[in-house]
């Protein structure tokens, strides 16, 4: 539903909160007179973009967390979670044992006057209490004592614009760099790539269920995308099952593969599954889809907002963009990951798999340095358009 229908539902005593909120002047015992001060208020793009810019970064966490959902309910539970998820540790620090202490005893009198004021943390309730206090949540009930909380349509989307907008704003946007990789198709060629392999080669496998190095190498070898193997001692994990073993795009194909069942474990060899031969004859037209649907499923574990980030990476960069200028827009979003931190998670682990997906290009720009841009069919996948039997037409 769209914020008009949900105004209409709201009863009198939330209709009064939000007008006291924008400072509607009206009639506070009409719920007519309400609804349409309320809906002429926030219609002026000065008040909306007022809202948005008071906001602190967790509440803007919180919102990117709801702006690209295509669910149209939440549970307060989940909400509590993703507002929760939204605080990256920006904590105050400890109290020493020293301010632990009773101060000296003083008069009553000046003790009261001197004894600073506790500040009283804000709990996520009290960020979803604001949110329904502005009008861009709603709550009802669905099914016995439950409670499901809504965002009116209309207002994700002037949320998407208005935030596009802001953020648009801090970015500089370049010509074409002299030049660039564009990767489309290039992980479909090494999917095929892998299965012969598997199919011509006794592919064995270590204690650990890794392909021993000298296969890996080979393999690797052969691939369109040059990667190295995973140094001794460095920490893989979170990113997929073959992530320990093998280099961030092997480690997609491979669980992509396994997803697929194109392949199987058969006494700790590798062999080619009846699915795995029919997709050695040909690719799926929408493999490209498939890819980017697994890369969201295994990578969002870690990076909770990964659709809203993959998201703003395919609105702000219709054009090409300095990573520079990207950077600061995107950064207080991320949330670190174990040794992770949010320049290595945007550069790594969304950038990076977005261009070996062919989602996006990347480029060296002589006065600007790094430059992306997404591809046509990038801004199609990520759309929701299908590219089965289109494929050519989004090859530009």
């Amino acid at each position: 539903m769209n914020f008009s229908d949900m105004l209409g539902y709201a009863d009198i005593g939330q209709l009064s909160r939000i007008a006291s909120v924008y400072r509607c002047e009206c009639n506070g015992h009409s719920k007519n007179d309400l609804i349409q001060s309320i809906l002429s208020t926030l219609s002026r793009n000065d008040v909306f973009e007022a809202q948005i810019n008071g906001m602190n970064v967790e509440e803007l966490r919180f919102l990117n967390s709801l702006m690209f959902e295509t669910r149209d309910s939440f549970s307060l539970e989940e909400l509590i979670a993703r507002v929760q998820q939204s605080k990256f540790g920006e904590t105050e620090p400890p109290v020493t044992q020293a301010e632990q202490q009773e101060p000296p005893v003083k008069p009553k009198r000046s003790r009261k006057k001197s004894e600073p004021q506790p500040v009283k943390e804000v709990t996520p309730r009290d960020i979803i209490a604001r949110f329904k206090h502005q009008g861009w949540l709603f709550n009802g009930f669905s099914g016995p004592n439950r409670y499901l909380f809504q965002v009116p349509h209309d207002l994700r989307t002037r949320f998407r614009d208005t935030l596009k907008r802001k953020y648009a704003a801090q970015l500089q946007y370049t010509d074409e760099p002299h030049m660039y990789r564009d990767e489309q198709q290039l992980m479909s060629g090494d999917i095929r790539q892998t299965l012969h392999y598997i199919h011509h080669n006794d592919v064995q496998l270590a204690a650990d269920g890794s392909m021993y190095k000298r296969f890996s190498m080979q393999l690797l070898d052969s691939f369109a995308v040059r990667e190295e193997l995973p140094a001794k001692g460095e920490w893989r994990f979170g990113y997929g099952r073959h992530f320990h073993h093998y280099p961030n795009r092997m480690s997609l194909l491979f669980d992509y593969c396994r997803s697929m069942r194109y392949f199987e474990d058969n006494q700790q060899t590798l062999v080619l599954t009846t699915a795995g031969q029919e997709r050695m004859a040909g690719a799926p037209g929408n493999e490209t889809e498939l890819l980017y649907k697994l890369w969201l499923r295994l990578y969002k574990l870690p990076i909770p907002n990964l659709i809203a980030l993959s998201q703003w990476i395919n609105g702000l960069a219709e054009q090409w963009v300095t990573l520079s200028s990207l950077r600061p827009v995107l950064m207080p979003l991320i949330k670190p990951y174990y040794y992770d931190d949010a320049n290595k998670i945007l550069e790594h682990r969304l950038i990076g798999m977005m261009v070996h997906l062919g989602l996006l290009r990347i480029g060296d720009h002589q006065e600007h340095g790094t430059v992306i841009r997404m591809t046509k069919a990038g801004r199609a996948v990520m759309a929701g358009i299908s590219l089965e039997n289109n494929d050519k037409m989004f090859l530009l």
